[in-house]
């Protein structure tokens, strides 16, 4: 199996609030990490351009990764503007393929926003299509195979209806919460944005919150929740928690 992660995820910055610990985890074993975000950010300010913006937040993203010699990518489709429609599944199947993951962390199909459930859908056909010799013209690296696929927590850990989501692995993330917030205060841009529109002042502490919420159910300090799919084709057994020792809810 190839140790490759690959993270789909909507928005510079989402890895880095939901699933970093785990990936610090995973880079730290010798895993090959790839940190992937449909969209460019170019809605994530209230005062500059969506150009300007956009190359803000690529800068940050690839910061970002760099802290733990990880690899950002971006389909560079646009916010609040993201559909699942022939063209932007091309681009995913086409990334899948160029990095062959045997480790995909996406989206939940239900989320807040939208541009989180269409990147669910892009990162599930994607995880499914790319070993297929004729999804893409792309050439099919060797070890391409369906692979292990894991749904972030959403935000807040409730569904688009406000519905508790009961995660199936927990991972211990209390040894890397210093490197998973270096990593999410890469993103300065999203300080002044989430005070403008959320709100907030607040996002590392808010990040803080929730992974010390899951770390309550996980019995640890801090920790990061996934649930898995086990659908047709899928790989079944709970591999974080089998590298991670993480905790199972049946």
């Amino acid at each position: 199996m190839n140790r490759t992660v690959l993270t789909m995820l909507a928005h510079p910055d989402d890895a880095e609030i939901l699933c970093a610990g785990t990936l610090i985890r995973l880079a730290e074993a010798g895993w090959d990490v790839h940190i992937a975000t449909s969209v460019m950010g170019d809605c994530g300010s209230a005062t500059l351009p969506n150009d300007q913006i956009a190359e803000i937040r690529r800068k940050e993203g690839v910061a970002a990764a760099e802290l733990i010699d990880a690899t950002y990518h971006c389909l560079g489709e646009k916010d609040v503007h993201l559909v699942f429609d022939r063209e932007s599944n091309r681009k995913a199947i086409d990334l899948f393929r160029q990095i062959a993951p045997s480790l995909v962390i996406t989206h939940p199909r239900l989320d807040y926003m939208l541009d989180h459930e269409q990147t669910h859908l892009l990162a599930r056909s994607a995880a499914f299509a790319y070993p297929i010799p004729n999804s893409t013209d792309m050439p099919l690296n060797e070890g391409s195979a369906v692979p292990y696929l894991y749904y972030c927590d959403p935000l807040d850990g409730v569904d688009h209806a406000g519905e508790q989501i009961k995660p199936t692995t927990l991972i211990d993330i209390t040894g890397e919460m210093d490197r998973k917030t270096e990593m999410l205060a890469c993103h300065v841009s999203q300080r002044e944005w989430l005070r403008s529109h959320h709100g907030m002042d607040e996002y590392i502490e808010a990040m803080k919150r929730h992974s010390a919420m899951r770390g309550q159910h996980a019995g640890t300090t801090y920790a990061e929740a996934f649930v898995q799919h086990r659908g047709h084709a899928f790989p079944r057994n709970d591999l974080l928690a089998e590298l991670f020792n993480g905790h199972v809810n049946e």
